[in-house]
This record gives C-alpha cells, structure tokens and sequence, in this order.
C-alpha cells in the first residue's frame, strides 16, 4: 500500500475537498450545511456501529477481528474528514481552534500551578 507524506491540515482538507467535490458532482449531491452536518453524522454512527462490531455488542456480519480493526480504523478516518469537510465549509479555521480550544492547556498541564483556563 503507498504511503502519502505527512501533511498540513490545510494541505489534507485541500486534497479531501477534491475528493468530495468530484463525488457530489458525479452524485448530483448538493452539499449545503445540512450535508455537511448530516454526513458528518452518518459517519459518526457507522464509526459507532464499527466500535460496537469490536467490542462483541453487534453482530460482526462475519467479518474477522482484524476487518472488524480495519473498518474501525476506516471510519475513524471518515469521521475526520467529514469534519474537515464542514469545518472548510464552515470558513472555520481549524488550526486557529484548536489552538484556542485545545492547545491553551499546554502550560497549564506542565506548570500545575498555573491557573487553569476554566478557572480563569
């Protein structure tokens, strides 16, 4: 199997937004913000229903532990680029949020007695 370069962000919502536009267009989909959310949603349950396939609590529909691994592995992937997906349709910049949402935590987790941000 070949393996890309690893990649921005951007640079991998680029080339995953070339992917799905040629889609919609072959599928005659019109990929308003209620497609966005809504296959973001349908990828979210078929990575649910993978989860579930794993662990023993759905019918593995014959497939081997090591499917039941892949598919897993393959709707995590889904799930994230649907997510970049909406997040480019939303103008939002991901980079930017997560600095913001996620990454702020940095000093507070290796100083512990810094303030925490939700305590600010």
């Amino acid at each position: 199997m070949a393996q890309w370069p690893a990649m921005d962000l951007d640079a991998l919502t680029d080339q995953v937004e070339q992917i799905s536009h040629v889609y919609a267009q072959r599928f005659g989909i019109d990929r308003d913000d209620t497609w966005f959310l809504l296959k973001l949603q349908e990828e979210v349950g078929e990575l649910t229903q993978a989860q579930l396939m794993r662990d023993g609590q759905a019918r593995t529909k014959g497939l081997t532990p090591d499917e039941l691994d892949q598919a897993f592995r393959s709707e995590v992937a889904d799930v994230l680029c649907q997510t970049l997906l909406l997040a480019r349709h939303h103008g939002i910049d991901l980079d930017a949020e997560v600095q913001r949402k996620w990454l702020v935590w940095r000093d507070a987790l290796a100083a512990p007695e810094a303030v925490l941000p939700h305590e600010r």
